[in-house]
């Protein structure tokens, strides 16, 4: 059995932290896992993906397309520029918020991801788009996003790891002043993939 998860931002949303999140517990489970990371030019603002492979035989880190299950998306125009690793039937999980790309800032472009988003509901059965700042603002920080999408992507089952495995993994790789903090969040998007189980389809889109 073979699990690929994508996860795709920009510079500075802990993009890098939530794949190695994921790593150690399909290590803790016994998995072999692959991991690797492509990060823009810009530390902040340029465009990051995180690659995970977790199963058995895996012999390159990186996913090839259409065969994500998975992609957890921190920002609307990196999941449409993610989503040819999208397998049929994957599930991608996105947060609404758009933050404007380097490129747009320079050029002085508009973007509020309103369209991608559109695309993406037209494009993806299996989708969860989140409001990631709401979501923050109950968990009492701007810095979890990250973990707020684990928490999404664990309770809904896309990952084969549990809420109870990402939180020891917490325990384990967060300073401890921070483990409260984002174990919350953790609840919080699993209660969000917990409501859209409830809703009628699969197209949810959580505020």
């Amino acid at each position: 059995m073979r699990k690929n998860c994508l996860l795709c931002g920009v510079g500075g949303q802990g993009v890098v932290l939530a794949s190695k999140l994921i790593a150690y517990a399909a290590l803790d489970k016994g998995m072999f896992v692959r991991t690797t990371e492509t990060i823009g030019m810009a530390q902040r603002g340029g465009s990051v993906v995180s690659h995970v492979r977790m199963g058995e035989e895996i012999h390159s880190p990186m996913i090839p397309k259409g065969q994500a299950d998975v992609i957890l998306a921190f920002e609307p125009a990196e999941a449409v520029r993610s989503l040819p690793y999208l397998r049929e039937g994957g599930m991608l999980i996105v947060n609404r918020k758009a933050v404007k790309p380097v490129t747009a800032t320079l050029g002085g472009g508009q973007y509020d991801g309103h369209e991608m988003l559109d695309f993406l509901k037209k494009k993806v059965d299996n989708l969860l788009i989140m409001d990631g700042e709401a979501v923050c603002r109950q968990a009492g920080s701007a810095k979890v996003l990250n973990v707020a999408l684990l928490g999404a992507a664990a309770a809904s089952g896309a990952l084969d790891i549990s809420i109870p495995d990402m939180e020891v993994e917490i325990k384990k790789k967060v300073k401890p002043q921070f483990v409260e903090l984002n174990q919350k969040a953790l609840a919080l998007g699993a209660a969000i993939a917990g409501a859209q189980r409830k809703a009628d389809g699969t197209k949810t889109e959580v505020r």
